[in-house]
């Protein structure tokens, strides 16, 4: 049996919902369909799940959302009209949407979730109506009734261990195609609550997971996971897109910046040892890329590259700091009361450099970190530098090879790229190359070029 996972440019318009028809009915074995919210038809259109949220900030801000909650209902009226459906099913998004738009306001993350889910929720109706009346026995499932069950972490939800077994006793009794919307759940006490944005991706993992799956394929608008981000470096999209990789190898691509798989998505399938399968909408005949517990990897062989900006750097020198007892601790502690989430940490012995993404410290966050260090810490110097991006080098094969940070650094240095940090990781996985945001496009047009190019 396989979860199949649908995403927004998937089932942004009629033309598109009928192309995941005909990949469903292709083969038998695809039993289970989680789809997003309709994405982008094209360049300058609106994502479903944005008119939604712009829904329900307007409501929030005590303004009339009614110009906005029309926007969204014009866009399902569209795909209904197109595919021939019944007019109801529009007019049951209207009620709902309005419905949602009135309810309790007292808690804002949890009322925008409720509106924002929306988009998942009429797109899985309107797919599974649109399979029956095309011959493909289908049925829609809501994560309530299936025992999704979440935590009150409103926007950022966490799956609640238990939902696994709710899950299965559900959807695998059902003889029929299920459909199931992606990106929310249900707390205990019954609230919608959303995982963060692109859950979709951990819908299908968890479903996946919860049903044993051969396999986990997760359609998207390109053919394969490509070894750089082609918007960086446009002649990536021409070359061949990376046939196999690990789920760590996923793990750390995804979450240093790769846009094709959410990365919380991964952990699921990883537990469950369940193989993850990233194809093309557009294209399936394409064989995608396969994600695998594990693989045989090539000595010295860089598998993908991620990149990421927007991060800064907070550096705090003290002499003799290596003697101090507790210096980093009490420096993570002054961090964590202004919840600022720490990516890495090079050091020195008498120097330290926390670094995280940039939109986390504004002005006044910094000048009270600085006051905090200032008093509990006496530090001789500290500086925060902003504008920095991060390279990574992930791949299998690099544990047991000499040399790779030598690659980079030479590709970097010809490319006229100046390296304000490194850090490896001591699986030995990755390795992490921080240097100016104004350098990521160069820099990453170079490693292309010395990794992939030919």
């Amino acid at each position: 049996m396989k979860v199949c996972k649908f995403g927004g440019s998937s089932v942004a318009d009629a033309a598109q919902i009928l192309k995941v028809l005909e990949i469903v009915r292709s083969d038998a074995q695809r039993r289970v369909v989680v789809v997003s919210a309709p994405g982008k038809r094209a360049k300058g259109d609106d994502k479903v799940t944005d008119l939604l949220i712009a829904c329900a900030r307007e409501a929030l801000a005590g303004r009339d959302a009614a110009a906005a909650a029309e926007r969204v209902a014009e866009r399902y009226e569209s795909i209904r009209a197109d595919l021939g459906l019944d007019e109801g099913l529009v007019a049951a998004l209207r009620e709902e949407l309005a419905a949602r738009l009135a309810a309790d306001r007292s808690h804002p993350a949890a009322f925008e979730d409720a509106v924002k889910a929306l988009g998942e929720e009429f797109s899985a109706r309107f797919c599974a109506a649109a399979f029956a009346a095309r011959g493909l026995p289908a049925v829609y499932v809501d994560p309530k009734d299936a025992g999704m069950l979440l935590s009150e972490e409103f926007g950022s939800a966490q799956l609640l261990p238990e939902s696994y077994d709710r899950i299965r006793a559900k959807l695998a009794p059902i003889p029929d195609v299920v459909v199931f919307p992606g990106f929310y759940g249900y707390t205990a006490s019954g609230r919608l609550a959303t995982f963060s944005r692109g859950g979709s991706d951990i819908t299908g993992a968890i479903l996946a997971a919860a049903l044993r799956a051969e396999v986990y394929e997760n359609f998207t608008d390109v053919d394969a996971v490509y070894p750089v981000d082609p918007r960086l470096c446009p002649e990536a999209a021409k070359g061949e897109g990376i046939r196999e990789m690990t789920f760590a190898e996923m793990r750390e691509l995804s979450y240093a910046g790769f846009a094709v798989f959410h990365d919380e998505a991964v952990m699921p399938a990883i537990r469950a040892k369940i193989p993850i399968n990233i194809r093309n909408t557009n294209r399936p005949d394409e064989p995608g890329t396969m994600v695998l517990p594990r693989r045989r990897s090539v000595p010295g062989r860089v598998n993908g590259i991620a990149s990421s900006g927007g991060f800064g750097a907070l550096y705090v020198e003290k002499w003799l700091m290596n003697r101090e007892v507790g210096f980093v601790a009490k420096l993570f502690a002054i961090l964590a009361r202004e919840k600022v989430s720490i990516e890495c940490m090079p050091a020195g012995v008498d120097s330290v450099t926390v670094v995280f993404r940039d939109e986390q410290f504004p002005d006044a966050v910094r000048e009270r970190v600085f006051a905090e260090i200032e008093e509990e810490l006496h530090p001789d110097h500290m500086s925060y530098t902003r504008g920095i991006a991060f390279l990574v080098a992930v791949g299998e094969g690099m544990r047991t090879t000499v040399g790779t940070c030598l690659h980079v650094v030479t590709a970097l240095s010809r490319a006229g790229v100046n390296l304000q940090m490194i850090n490896q990781g001591s699986s030995e996985l990755s390795i992490m190359f921080g240097i100016r945001e104004v350098d990521l496009k160069p820099a990453v047009q170079a490693l292309y070029r010395e990794f992939f190019g030919s």
